[in-house]
Parts: structure tokens; C-alpha cells; sequence
């Protein structure tokens, strides 16, 4: 039963708890109105009441003795037919009179009122003319004829009854009415519900559909144009695609270029074998080749781990892993005095993996260590923010080094290039810090310093999801 009641579908979901919702309404909106009518009723009839009462004390006389003299005409024809259902009854002293329609059935006795006394009681229980029970409603006031001419005064109390038939026939007919055009009504609504939820899902059925398409091989990615809350959902998914091709593509070029650059120590090694040079010389060309198969395999293993990260990652505080690479350095350039100055705003974070914050900041800094005569200049500020994502990033690192020359830069961030050819300049450590910048979707730019007069690498990495 809790499954039942616990559909899966978010659109069942809604459309079942905006039904119940909508029911529930209705139901209290039809018991409202039905309460209100019959309140509404119920005055009317008191107030009809009320009125024959005043015309039976306008036709009501007494004389001398004190005897009742009703009024010749009575106010509605139906006081004068027995068991018509409306009766009237007047009430002075110890004695009573009874309208004509009041012979027969069996009323409610009234008691003597005070003067401007009122009541309104009922429904009541009667005995009708024929034997069955009935109900009426009842209501009395007080009066006082006064004789002038004895200035005597005469106390009485007029009740005036009507059968609950009428008004119950009024009842059935307004309830019949409310709750027919309550059913109607709440048909035709959860109709409007139901094409309304249809189409403030079609968002949500068209980034399924489009998700499928993907999952299919038949698209490449989710398209741009998107509810603004659906957007981040399918940013994320966008970045997710992206992020999956960039690592198959990544570990496919990492292999490619495993082999390709193990195809020529293997195939020197060959060559030896076949040519049978001596055992010692043997020996050494393939000390010398393992070396460099070593070195090949460490290397493009560092690209490969270097090459991914985590799309949402908390963020990291620079300052600590700057010092601790910073501490290092100055002991192998202890020589040379170099002096490394931070910059390093206090809200600026790295959101990202800490192996690839330090691999940038190894990177730069071990450079930077490398080629300066006495200063290094490490900048970290926050980038500019975007609505709904986190804040970008900057680093930078100077140093009053020789620079570089700008027709070299271009070759020094090449990519594609073997590990032994990017030995030379500034080594492999800044191809693979364009790699992982490249993984941050940023930008690595490379120029003079305005303030130590060397070299500038500057790092921008955008808003981030």
C-alpha cells in the first residue's frame, strides 16, 4: 500500500497530491457555501416568522373580561387549513388559541414570554394530523395590549410555527445544485491540472529525452536552451560529457604516445641483437635505452595522472601548499638566495584536486627558482564571479629572471611535443601545467613582469558550476 501511494513518477506525484489538494478544497468550499445557505435560510424563515407574528399582534384585540378577539383575516391562507403546516398560537394567562391549521396535529406548547421577549427554536418534534412525526421550526414573542379606557393591560405571547418540509425541499435543491456544479467544476480543474503539469514537465521530458539521445550515441552533448532551473542540471551534464571524452581522449593519447616514443629504443635494441654486438657493448646500449624507457614511462605516467580532476571539488586554501613547496625549493637554491614573496588574497581558493594545485604551483615555482637572480613573486587573487557559481581564480608567478623571448613562447607551450623535446627551455613541468589548466578549461599565459622585469606565467581559471 506505501508503494501505491508512493508512485515514482514526479508527474503522478504532483498530479496525485494537487488532486487530493484540489478535492479537499472543494469539499470545504461546498461544506462552506452549504452551511452559509442554510444559515441564510434559517434567517429568512425567522424573519418570515417574525412577520406573521406582527400581523397576527396588529389584528389582535381583548375585551373587558379579557378574552381574545383574533384577527378576522389571517395572514396567510394556510393558517386557516388544518395540518397545512403552518400554524400560529397565542398564548395569554392560562388559556391559548390555535389557528385553525393547528386543529389536529400535535404542536410544541409555548409559555408566556416577557414583553419584547423573542425566541426562535427548532427544528422541533410534531405529530402531524395524520399520526406521522414531522419537525418545525418555532418562533415567539411577547406582547401587551393595554386597554386605555381602564387603562388595564393584557400580557400575551404569539407563536408562530412552520413544518421543516419547505425548507429541507430548499436544502435538497441548493445542495443537489452546489454539489453537481462542485463535481463539474472540479472535473473540468483537474483536467486544467493535469494539461498544465503536462506542460510544466515538458521541460523535464525533453532534457530526458535529449539524455537518452546522448546515452544512444546520437548527440554529443545537451543543448543550451533550457528553463533557468533546469540549467544547472544540464550544465552538469554537459560537464560531465565533457569531462568523460577529455579523459578517454586523454588516456587513448597517453598510450598512443607511450608507444610511439617506446618504438625507438625497442627498435634500436633490436637492431643491436640482430647486428650480435659483444656482450659488454650490448650491455651498455641497453642500460642506456631502459634508462630512457624509464623516463618515457615515468613521464607519460605523470601526464596521465596529472591530466583529470574533480568536476565538484571543495575548495583549497593556497597558502599552505605554497610555503611547503616554497621551503623546499629554498634549500636546493640556497645558493643563489633567492627570495619567493606571496601575494595570496585571503578568500582565494583552488576548487579542485591538491595534487594538481601543487603540481601547478611545483611547476611555476621550481621555474621560477630555476632562472631567477634574487626574487620570486607568487600572486593568488580571487577571478571574477558569476551568478549561482563559484569565483574564478588567479595566479601568477614572476620572477626578475632573463624572461623569455615572444617568438618563444609559442614553441615553449606546444602541444604534441615528446618528453625529450620539452627538456629543453623550461622542461616538461610547464607542458604539464598547460595540460592541467587545459583540464580547468583556463588559460596559461605567458609574458614579461611588469615588477620584477622577468618572466610571467599567469594562470586564469574561470567560474566553476
Amino acid at each position: 500500500m506505501a508503494e501505491v501511494w508512493r508512485p515514482r513518477s514526479l508527474a503522478a506525484r504532483q498530479l496525485l497530491a494537487a488532486s487530493l489538494g484540489l478535492i479537499a478544497f472543494l469539499a470545504l468550499a461546498g461544506y462552506a457555501l452549504d452551511r452559509a445557505f442554510v444559515d441564510t435560510a434559517e434567517s429568512n424563515l425567522r424573519q418570515r416568522l417574525e412577520s406573521y407574528a406582527l400581523a397576527y399582534a396588529a389584528g389582535t384585540e381583548f375585551d373587558v373580561a379579557g378574552g381574545i378577539e383574533p384577527p378576522f383575516q389571517a395572514p396567510d391562507p394556510r393558517f386557516d387549513r388544518p395540518g397545512s403546516g403552518l400554524y400560529a398560537e397565542i398564548v395569554y394567562g392560562d388559556n391559548r388559541w390555535d389557528s385553525m391549521s393547528a386543529q389536529g396535529p400535535t404542536l410544541p406548547s409555548g409559555r408566556m414570554l416577557a414583553a419584547k421577549e423573542e425566541t426562535f427554536d427548532g427544528p422541533m418534534p410534531i405529530t402531524k394530523i395524520g399520526g406521522d412525526p414531522g419537525e418545525v421550526y418555532r418562533y415567539g414573542t411577547g406582547y401587551v395590549w393595554a386597554e386605555l379606557s381602564t387603562a388595564t393591560e393584557f400580557p400575551y405571547t404569539i407563536y408562530v410555527m412552520e413544518d421543516t418540509r419547505q425548507l429541507e425541499a430548499q436544502l435538497t435543491v441548493f445542495r443537489r445544485a452546489l454539489w453537481g456544479y462542485m463535481s463539474i467544476g472540479g472535473a473540468v480543474l483537474l483536467l486544467l491540472q493535469f494539461v498544465i503539469l503536462r506542460w510544466s514537465l515538458w521541460p523535464l521530458r525533453r532534457v530526458i529525452a535529449e539524455l537518452k539521445r546522448v546515452q544512444r550515441g546520437l548527440a554529443t552533448r545537451m543543448s543550451e536552451r533550457h528553463p533557468r532551473e533546469l540549467e544547472p542540471l544540464t550544465d552538469s551534464i554537459n560537464a560531465f560529457i565533457e569531462s568523460e571524452r577529455e579523459n578517454l581522449d586523454r588516456q587513448r593519447n597517453t598510450l598512443a604516445d607511450l608507444a610511439h616514443s617506446l618504438k625507438t629504443p625497442l627498435a634500436v635494441l633490436r637492431t643491436r641483437l640482430d647486428d650480435g654486438a659483444p656482450a659488454g657493448e650490448l650491455r651498455e646500449e641497453l642500460d642506456v635505452q631502459l634508462r630512457r624507457m624509464n623516463s618515457l614511462v615515468s613521464y607519460q605516467l605523470a601526464r596521465a595522472a596529472s591530466g583529470g580532476h574533480t568536476l565538484f571539488a571543495a575548495p583549497i586554501e593556497i597558502e599552505p601548499h605554497a610555503e611547503q613547496i616554497v621551503r623546499g625549493l629554498e634549500k636546493i637554491y640556497s645558493s643563489k638566495g633567492v627570495v619567493c614573496e606571496f601575494d595570496i588574497e585571503p578568500q582565494a581558493r583552488f576548487h579542485g584536486e591538491a595534487g594538481d594545485l601543487q603540481e601547478l604551483l611545483g611547476n611555476l615555482l621550481e621555474n621560477a627558482f630555476k632562472w631567477a637572480h634574487k626574487r620570486v613573486l607568487l600572486t593568488a587573487h580571487r577571478g571574477p564571479a558569476s551568478t549561482n557559481r563559484r569565483p574564478g581564480l588567479l595566479l601568477a608567478v614572476d620572477d626578475d629572471g632573463p624572461g623569455i623571448p615572444p617568438e618563444r613562447v609559442a614553441a615553449l607551450l606546444q602541444r604534441g611535443v615528446r618528453g625529450d623535446e620539452r627538456v629543453q627551455g623550461h622542461g616538461i613541468g610547464l607542458a604539464i601545467v598547460q595540460d592541467i589548466v587545459h583540464g580547468y578549461r583556463g588559460e596559461l599565459e605567458v609574458g614579461v613582469s611588469p615588477e620584477l622585469g622577468g618572466a610571467r606565467f599567469e594562470i586564469k581559471l574561470p567560474p566553476g558550476l
